[in-house]
């Protein structure tokens, strides 16, 4: 289940790219995460790995022979291995590869393309990972029974759309749909007024299995290519008239956003760290329960939200941090979602999506949503240049960011994950 760790994790190791050997880049040569590019004269989309501000395409450097992302992440760890490895040895410094490479460029600067989303997404699920989310989020409608009966037994998910999934970068409307007042007989329809983002984490299938075969929790991880940031937005006052019965609708299918570039589980491997429920709660059941995943099956990877509001970017203000937490207090593993979701014989597919849920920690200023931040609109958050927010306004932009970084190993990260809420369509009624 575990990857072990190898050459490529060695935190000497230096790139013949020198600006991965910056020690304050996400993507050193023990990064090597995969994503989809295109240059200006491109007709196709290119697989690609960051490496410092450059990507290296893989067909030119003659990795690969093909352009097929999501064939790429069905072929199974051990050939992903491989790949790793030889992507890794022909980056290092004092590297054969490096004269052909610059011949045939290989290396393109990041700054310079177009980044398309990692893969072709086949069907998405959000889970419910993170019971420090589940809790405060249940404080504000159930005060004295915030978790339902079920959230410490059962991974909770719904299913949502794949189409409206989109890359890091893209701005999106903000979105109309019916809600009702509280001391309203007849709903209306109209733009939400509380939108909000939610800090998630989307890991991403690569080997598929087949329908009615359920993956075991020693074998869940094989089938898992990498993580990447995700902003599952969310329209608050379009979720609680909709919902019941079925879940979520329109209040979470008009935009999720995806970052660029996948962090493979094996980049991670020095950054796993034990599966550790609080005393007293109850074990998994044996299909969610294995050594392995409680000896490592939780990653130690720090997120951040970050909002620049549009006074903000007039003024060349980068914008401040609203929250940060931390992917090793969510209370499933990924194992877990996966041995959850086919256990009833679900077929993943390469390029389906799993969502970790809003992702908190056990601090109020640890929040993953404003939702919480705010206590449900309540409580304004007032920014550093005299702004304040309850939820999202026309022209923000909220970008996710996350890295790993302990002592004896390089510090990786992910890149970033942003999108800025344009005003909204025309309202139904002007149609």
């Amino acid at each position: 289940m575990m990857a072990l760790l190898d050459d490529t994790h060695d935190p000497t190791l230096e790139s013949w790219i020198e600006s991965a050997n910056d020690s304050n880049t996400d993507f050193p040569i023990q990064n090597l995460p995969f994503g989809r590019f295109r240059r200006a004269a491109d007709m196709d989309w290119r697989i690609g790995v960051a490496i410092g501000d450059q990507i290296l395409d893989l067909r030119r450097a003659r990795l690969i022979s093909g352009y097929d992302m999501n064939q790429l992440m069905s072929l199974g760890r051990e050939a992903q291995r491989a790949l790793r490895l030889a992507i890794s040895q022909g980056l290092r410094r004092g590297s054969a590869q490096q004269p052909e490479w610059e011949e045939r460029e290989a290396l393109v600067a990041s700054a310079s393309v177009e980044m398309a989303l990692p893969c072709q997404i086949g069907d998405y699920t959000d889970f419910y990972t993170s019971i420090h989310h589940a809790t405060a989020v249940g404080k504000l409608f159930r005060p004295d029974n915030p978790l339902l009966p079920n959230y410490k037994w059962v991974p909770i998910g719904y299913h949502g759309r794949s189409s409206s999934i989109i890359p890091s970068g893209t701005d999106f409307r903000r979105p109309l749909g019916q809600t009702r007042a509280a001391d309203a007989t007849v709903p209306m329809v109209g733009p939400s007024r509380r939108l909000d983002y939610e800090l998630e984490l989307a890991a991403l299938v690569g080997k598929r299995n087949p329908l009615g075969e359920a993956v075991p929790i020693g074998e869940a991880e094989e089938h898992l290519f990498g993580l990447a940031l995700f902003n599952d937005w969310s329209a608050r006052d379009i979720q609680p008239w909709e919902y019941q019965p079925l879940g979520p609708f329109l209040s979470k299918n008009f935009a999720s956003t995806l970052s660029p570039w996948v962090v493979t589980l094996d980049a991670l491997a020095p950054f796993r760290v034990p599966y550790q429920r609080p005393a007293g709660d109850p074990d998994p059941l044996p299909y969610l329960d294995s050594k392995a995943n409680r000896e490592a099956g939780a990653f130690d990877i720090m997120l951040e939200v970050w909002l620049q509001t549009a006074a903000m970017r007039a003024a060349g203000s980068p914008g401040e941090r609203l929250s940060r937490c931390n992917y090793r207090d969510a209370y499933w593993t990924l194992a877990q979602l996966v041995a959850h979701h086919t256990v009833n014989g679900c077929n993943l597919q390469p390029g389906d999506l799993l969502g970790s849920g809003t992702l908190s920690g056990p601090q109020p200023d640890e929040a993953g949503s404003l939702l919480e931040l705010t206590a449900g609109g309540k409580r304004l958050i007032e920014l550093a240049n005299g702004e304040s927010r309850s939820f999202l306004e026309d022209g923000d932009k909220v970008s996710l960011r996350a890295f790993c970084e302990r002592p004896g190993a390089r510090r990786i990260g992910f890149g970033e994950c942003a999108g800025t809420v344009l005003p909204a369509s025309t309202t139904v009624e002007r149609r």
